[in-house]
C-alpha cells in the first residue's frame, strides 16, 4: 500500500462493484472522446451501454493481472483512479506486463495520482518478475501519453492489431 497525500494506492477485486463503477466512468470518458473527434458528439447511451460490457477487464484480476486503485485516505469507497496490469509472452515468448485502463477522475488530475499509480504498478509487475513492460493508447489521449514520455516510456514499433491502439509504448525495468 502506498500513500500519496490523503490518497491511499492499493490492490484491488476487478469485479467489486465500486471498481466496476470506475470502469465504466473510464469508458465513457474514452468513448466520448473518441466520438467528439470523430463525430463531434458525445456517444449515446446505446453505444456505451453495448460497448462496456465488451471492454473485457476480468483478466485484470490473479493470476493473470492485477488491478489497482486509488481511493481517498478516509473512504474505503471513495475510488478516484485506477490502472490495470496483466502477464503475458511477447512475440520471443519473454514474458511482459501489460499496462491497462489508467484513469483518474478529471477532478483530480494534475496532483500526482497518475504518476503514483504508473510507479505503483510498475512495482508490481517487478514483483512479478518481468523485466520490461508495454501498452497501447490512442493518440487523442494527450495527457496520458504525456505521463508515459514522462516516466521514461518510450514509443515502440506497433505490437498488437487491436481496433483503437494508435501508438504503442514500452518501458524497460
Amino acid at each position: 500500500m502506498t500513500e500519496a497525500g490523503s490518497w491511499v494506492i492499493e490492490l484491488a477485486d476487478v469485479n467489486n462493484p465500486a471498481c466496476e463503477a470506475l470502469l465504466h466512468d473510464y469508458y465513457v470518458e474514452v468513448s466520448d472522446r473518441y466520438y467528439r473527434l470523430r463525430e463531434g458528439r458525445d456517444s449515446t447511451p446505446e453505444e456505451i451501454e453495448t460497448g462496456f460490457p465488451q471492454m473485457r477487464s476480468d483478466d485484470l484480476a490473479p493470476p493473470t493481472g492485477e488491478f489497482i486503485v486509488a481511493r481517498r485516505a478516509d473512504d474505503e469507497t471513495a475510488l478516484v483512479g485506477c490502472v490495470g496490469l496483466r502477464r503475458l509472452r511477447d512475440d520471443t515468448g519473454a514474458r511482459v506486463a501489460e499496462l491497462r485502463r489508467l484513469y483518474v477522475r478529471p477532478e483530480l488530475r494534475r496532483a500526482g495520482l497518475g504518476g503514483s499509480l504508473l510507479l505503483c504498478v510498475e512495482d508490481v509487475a517487478r514483483v512479478w518478475g518481468v523485466t520490461a513492460m508495454r501498452l497501447d493508447t490512442r493518440l487523442d489521449l494527450e495527457e496520458a501519453r504525456a505521463l508515459y514520455l514522462r516516466h521514461g516510456w518510450v514509443e515502440v514499433p506497433p505490437f498488437s492489431d487491436a481496433f483503437y491502439a494508435e501508438v504503442w509504448y514500452a518501458k524497460d525495468l
